[in-house]
Order: structure tokens, then C-alpha cells, then sequence
């Protein structure tokens, strides 16, 4: 079988293109360039030429702009807080370059995400990589079931402890290749220099309690996310923590940290992968974020866009414009995006 590996450089989907080469399968490896470095596709090639596999690059700055950063940038301007990987895999990497990886032969994709994917009555149902430490399927709750058809992740049945031991064994570099769970295109992690070179018009505004009264002034609301405690540019005999943004009025509103929680909101842009939609309340358990713990919660078909979801205790910083990922057990039921939140 031909198989495209989507080769970042680093020691995962290193050990992915070499898993599949073992096995005898013709592998190449496919690398997109979406940043002005070009140092991951460096690194990529010379892995491939030690596996002694052909390795292509290709130039996906300009959709990768278009799709992926003006979107966040964008949402960051409107006031939430939005997570680019989600749409990168969705858009970009199971998008464009799964299409040219067939046109180029492939009849699979394999990344090195650490998540797995079984068939079900017809259905690719995507679950949790084993290793819970390293498990990445929150990341692609919003992949069709076209794209997991063709989506191959040999990674979730392993450990991180155990790849990293395989790459030192076959002597790949790319284990010594440090790591970074940055947004690939801000890996310095500033956002706020960042967005401040990408977004044109940004308005200043107030800084208010949730009684409405001024405490001081901002210089733009994308310096600001729900949850943040440091960095709010004003003072206070107790610790404040931003609660709400405005952006219509560019506000942000801050409170103590009781107020940061929250149980119930609305999430919309749904993908369903292991039902075809939710027709009745059901309790599922809900990630609000990557690194965030999920937790029971009741989610009840608002209609065919929207759901509300309903926590069975209070959750820290629940965040428009993140995303949020339903499970049954290990497998993803669907997901969406956090629309506005209800208390």
C-alpha cells in the first residue's frame, strides 16, 4: 500500500514513516511549509534520506495565511479565543495536503498523532490515544468521516516514553529535535505582538467590574482572554481575573475568581463523527480545552447548528471561541465551538 506520512521534522511522524517502511508498505513523506522558516521541511528531508524514503515539500504559506492565521486573528479582534490546530488539521492538513497526497498516489495519510481510529457499523469512530499523557484527539474532533476514511495514526496504541526509545534505537535525529506545543506560527508564544502585526484597526477601551464600574483603561481587547489574572495593566487590593469581553464596546470585564466559573454554554459549528447528530439531551463528558480535564455534562440539541451544554459542577474559564470536544468513554463523539457562555 502507498502511504503519505506528514512529516513535521519532529520524532513522531518520524517514527510513523518508519513503522510503515518496515512493514513494507511504500512510503513517502509529504511536508508542508505554512511559516517563513522552512526548518521543519530541513529536518523532514534529512530523516527521510535516512529511511531511505522520498520525501516532497510543498509551499502552503499563502492558503495556510488565508485559512488558518487571518481566521485567528479575526476572532481574537471579535473577543474570543479561538485554536488554530483545530482548523489546520481539518482545513490544511487533512484538507489540501490529503488531496495532494493522492494526487501524488497515496491511498492514506499517516500523521503522528496520538489517537486511533476503529470502524464501527460503517463508521470511522475516532478515540483517545492510549497514552493519556500525549492524546491528541481533541485536536481532530472536527475531521469528516471521508477524511478519517483516509487517515492512518499508528502512534495511538504507543507511548511517547516508548517512540522516543524506538527513535534513539534506529538512531533518528530527530529524537534530539526539541519539542514545542506552540502555535507553529507564534513560537516565541507572544500572541499579543503578534496579533499586534497582523491586525490593522485595534481599539483601546475600559476595564470594568461585572457592577459595571471603571477600573482603567486597555490598549485593545485582543491583549485580554477569559481566565487571564496576569497582565490586566491595572491594580487591586485582591487578585482580579477577566471574566467577560466586549468587543462591541471593547470592554473587558474582570471579578474575583469565583466568578471566572461557570456550568452552562452554547457551542456551535458542530461536527458529529460517532453519531450523526444529537437528537436528545445526553450526558457526555466535555473538554473545554487541550490541557482542561473533562467532566460530566448534560449536552441538548438547541437545533441542527447549536447545542447547550450544561455542566454537572462549575468549570474554570469556560472561553468562547475555543473549542470544546464531547466523549462517551475513549471515543470522540463530536465537538464544536464555545459561542457564548449562559451564566
Amino acid at each position: 500500500m502507498k502511504i503519505a506520512v506528514a512529516m513535521s521534522g519532529g520524532v513522531d511522524s518520524s517514527i510513523t514513516a518508519a513503522l510503515f517502511k518496515k512493514e513494507g508498505h511504500k512510503v513517502f513523506g509529504l511536508t508542508m511549509l505554512v511559516t517563513p522558516s522552512d526548518e521543519a521541511a530541513v529536518a523532514a528531508r534529512e530523516t527521510a534520506e535516512m529511511l531511505g524514503i522520498p520525501h516532497i515539500t510543498v509551499d502552503f504559506r499563502e492558503i495556510f495565511a488565508k485559512e488558518v492565521i487571518t481566521a485567528f486573528c479575526l476572532q481574537y479582534s471579535l473577543g474570543k479565543t479561538p485554536n488554530p490546530c483545530v482548523n489546520c488539521n481539518k482545513l490544511i492538513k487533512f484538507g489540501i495536503l490529503l488531496v495532494k497526497a493522492r494526487e501524488l498516489g497515496a491511498v492514506a495519510m499517516a500523521t503522528g498523532h496520538y489517537a486511533r481510529i476503529d470502524k464501527q457499523s460503517g463508521r470511522c469512530i475516532l478515540k483517545k490515544g492510549l497514552d493519556r499523557t500525549r492524546d491528541q484527539s481533541y485536536f481532530l474532533y472536527k475531521l469528516t468521516q471521508a477524511q478519517l476514511t483516509a487517515a492512518v495514526f499508528p502512534l495511538g496504541n504507543l507511548t511517547k516514553d516508548g517512540v522516543k526509545k524506538m527513535a534513539a534505537e534506529m538512531g533518528l535525529a530527530s529524537v534530539k529535535r526539541k519539542e514545542s506545543r506552540e502555535i507553529c506560527f507564534i513560537p516565541d508564544n507572544d500572541y499579543p505582538r503578534f496579533l499586534r502585526e497582523h491586525v490593522s484597526e485595534i481599539a483601546g477601551g475600559q476595564i470594568v467590574n461585572k457592577q459595571g464600574k471603571v477600573l482603567g483603561t486597555h490598549n485593545g481587547i485582543i491583549d485580554y482572554t477569559v481566565g487571564q489574572r496576569k497582565g490586566l495593566g491595572i491594580s487591586s487590593t485582591q487578585p482580579l481575573y477577566v471574566v467577560g469581553i466586549d468587543a462591541q464596546t471593547s470592554t473587558v470585564i474582570v471579578g474575583e475568581k469565583k466568578d471566572v466559573y461557570g456550568s452552562e454554554f452554547i457551542a456551535a459549528d458542530l461536527n458529529w463523527i460517532a453519531i450523526e447528530k444529537i437528537t436528545a439531551p445526553s450526558t457526555l463528558k466535555a473538554k473545554i480545552r487541550y490541557l482542561h480535564k473533562e467532566a460530566e455534562a448534560v449536552v441538548t440539541p438547541v437545533d441542527d447548528r447549536k447545542v447547550s451544554v450544561k455542566f454537572a459542577a462549575p468549570q474554570l474559564a469556560i472561553t468562547p471561541g475555543q473549542a470544546v470536544v464531547f466523549y462517551d468513554g475513549d471515543t470522540v463523539v463530536g465537538g464544536g465551538t464555545i459561542e457564548r457562555v449562559l451564566n
